[in-house]
Formats: structure tokens, C-alpha cells, sequence
């Protein structure tokens, strides 16, 4: 009991002595200190009381008293809600309300609905973006490989070849390879026979982040020139994973009748199907988008897309 009085007692006399001290001595009326009362002095309990209210009293008042300006309403693009719309064209506003977001759309309808909002002043790039269920850091989970879409290409490749006479548009030895160094890149697709790589093997730096270096597994390394050429020239893409798992590919051009770009896409997803990596585990897609160049995504239903058939 005496432990626990003890701390009671000394709070009391802290917050009398430090706030309100007793004095016997009256004080004058000039002391900013006096407070003349009318009833007999209050006790210590009563003091502490009287103090805590009188500071929360204190607090309040002052916050309270806070005055804030009135803030102007936003108007235009400053008052949309979400922030990434805040920086788009009114175009893109505008074609984006054709499609409800988030909504699963199926393959015929989001074509449709992509050759609409192709609405720029250049001829638009039909593109894929497949979110799949892999992690490429592992060698097993790693997706690269290569589509033929049946319904035509959409550039001018100009390819490193041996034959002209095979098809290819711009033909070159260690010529070409000097020009390559010198800044020349205005060619998609690179096309070398296995007995020139060792020199072709110095432009990786080049090449290499632009995505053309030839690589066998692309088929960009062959002896047979004139099947390889022939398979880019009608519409052959490499594709590969990105480091977080998703394919962009494009599949063709916006002005495409609807029925080609339908055979495309559906020769993309049936592609990324059956390349399926060994170490794939779960559930394979996670999500699928198309898209014009300039477009929003438009998603799509992945089940009814699996089950698609080539009209």
C-alpha cells in the first residue's frame, strides 16, 4: 500500500507546485498571478482537474481556431480520377470510352473493336501482350520462338544473306559488317549462315539490345537460305518472353480486314501454347491484351480465346 500511495502523492504535489503553487502570502491585484475567489481553496485533486481541462480547453481552442483557404475546384483533365488519364490526348480519352475497363471481351469483338480505335493519321500496328504464368531468370521457364501468320507481313525486311537470288533484299559480307558498325540499321531481320557468325559474333553489342542478332533458335542461323527468307518474307516473328513473364508481339496492321487479323492472332496464341515452357507450373496465362499502336489494351477472354478455332 505504501508503494502505490507513494507516486499518487508526488504527481499531486508536482502539478500543485509547478502550476498552481501554495502560498500563505496573498498576492496583490497588480500580480498577473491573482485571481480573486469567492469560495475556499480547491484541493489538489480538484486543482489537477481544473488544470488538464484548462489545457485541453487550450489545445482545442487553438485548433479550432485554424483557419483554411478554400481550395478551387479542379476543372478538365486536372478533376479525372485517375491519375495516368490526367497526362493522355483527348483522343485517347475519347476512344477509350468504346470499351468497358477490365471487361473480358472476346477475340471477334475485340478486333472490332480495335480496328475503331485505330484512329491516328498513320496506319497502326495490331499488337499482343500475353501475361503468362513464368519466371524467365529460371532456364526452364524461359519462352522464345517464332509464328508464321498465314495472312501476309506488314515491312520491308532487308536481310544479311549469301544469295540474293534467295530473295533477300540487301546482300553483304564483311562489307555489311563494317556498314553495321559505321551506324547502318535500317534492316528488321538478320539472317547469317552458321560459317559467318564467328565475324558476325562482334556486333553483339550492336545487335544484341535491338533484338537482331541472329540466333539459331529464331531461325536467323541456317544453311537453307531460301526457306528461311522465304518464311520472313511471308510473315515469320520471333518472339520471346520479357524478364517479368509477358510476350508483345505484333500480329499485323489496323487497316487488315477483321478475318485476317483474326487467323493471325489466333496463330500467336496456339504458338505461345504449344512452346509452353518445361518448367511452367499452375495456371499457364494469366492474362491476354490486344491493342492498336496508339491505342488502350482491350482484354480478352482466355478460355473462350484457348478455345478458338482457325475460320
Amino acid at each position: 500500500m505504501a508503494s502505490s500511495a507513494t507516486p499518487s502523492t508526488l504527481m499531486l504535489s508536482y502539478a500543485s507546485s509547478s502550476v498552481l503553487p501554495l502560498t500563505s502570502a496573498p498576492l496583490s491585484p497588480s500580480d498577473p498571478k491573482y485571481a480573486p475567489l469567492t469560495a475556499p481553496p480547491p484541493s489538489l485533486s480538484t486543482q489537477w482537474c481544473c488544470i488538464a481541462d484548462r489545457e485541453n480547453h487550450k489545445i482545442g481552442t487553438t485548433q479550432g481556431a485554424a483557419y483554411t483557404p478554400p481550395t478551387k475546384p479542379k476543372t478538365g483533365k486536372a478533376a479525372l480520377p485517375l491519375k495516368r488519364d490526367r497526362t493522355r490526348s483527348k483522343r485517347f480519352l475519347e476512344i477509350q470510352k468504346l470499351r468497358e475497363n477490365k471487361k473480358e471481351y472476346d477475340v471477334n469483338t475485340a478486333i472490332s473493336l480495335l480496328k475503331q480505335m485505330a484512329s491516328t493519321k498513320f496506319v497502326e500496328s495490331a499488337e499482343g501482350h500475353f501475361r503468362l504464368n513464368i519466371d524467365p531468370k529460371y532456364n526452364d521457364q524461359q519462352l522464345r520462338a517464332t509464328v508464321i501468320f498465314a495472312q501476309g507481313h506488314w515491312t520491308d525486311c532487308e536481310k544479311f544473306d549469301e544469295a540474293k537470288n534467295a530473295g533477300a533484299d540487301l546482300v553483304g559480307g564483311e562489307d555489311l559488317i563494317e556498314q553495321i558498325k559505321g551506324g547502318f540499321m535500317e534492316f528488321d531481320k538478320l539472317i547469317a549462315t552458321p560459317d559467318m557468325m564467328p565475324k558476325v559474333a562482334q556486333l553483339g553489342k550492336l545487335l544484341g539490345p535491338r533484338g537482331l542478332m541472329p540466333n539459331p533458335k529464331a531461325g536467323t542461323v541456317t544453311i537453307n537460305l531460301p526457306q528461311a527468307i522465304g518464311e520472313f518474307k511471308k510473315g515469320k516473328v520471333e518472339y520471346r518472353a520479357d524478364k517479368t513473364g509477358i510476350v508483345h508481339l505484333s500480329f499485323g496492321k489496323a487497316d487488315f480486314p477483321e478475318e485476317d487479323l483474326l487467323v493471325n492472332l489466333l496463330a500467336a496464341v496456339k504458338s505461345v501454347e504449344a512452346n509452353k515452357p518445361k518448367g511452367a507450373r499452375g495456371i499457364y496465362w494469366k492474362t491476354a491484351h490486344i491493342c492498336s499502336s496508339m491505342g488502350p489494351s482491350i482484354r480478352l477472354n482466355i478460355k473462350e480465346m484457348l478455345d478458338s478455332k482457325l475460320p
